[in-house]
């Protein structure tokens, strides 16, 4: 199996977004604010769905919130 890690900058994008609460963002697409804080922290990978969503929150594209790094091992 193929190994990697997913990253995000949810947090940073949330700050640069005037500094937007987790439960704003939660709010805007549809999800709990813990559950945006687990994807923050990288303990819960979100559905493709609510990943479309988030760079759309945020006005950029997928790979800005997103990235792959087949480097490391959860």
């Amino acid at each position: 199996m193929i190994q990697g890690t997913i990253r995000n900058r949810v947090r940073a994008l949330r700050f640069h977004n005037g500094e937007m609460s987790q439960a704003e963002l939660g709010g805007r697409i549809g999800l709990t604010r813990q559950t945006v804080a687990a994807i923050e922290a990288g303990r819960y990978s979100p559905s493709l769905e609510a990943a479309f969503r988030m760079a759309q929150v945020f006005g950029v594209p997928l790979e800005e919130v997103f990235q792959w790094d087949p480097h490391t091992d959860a």
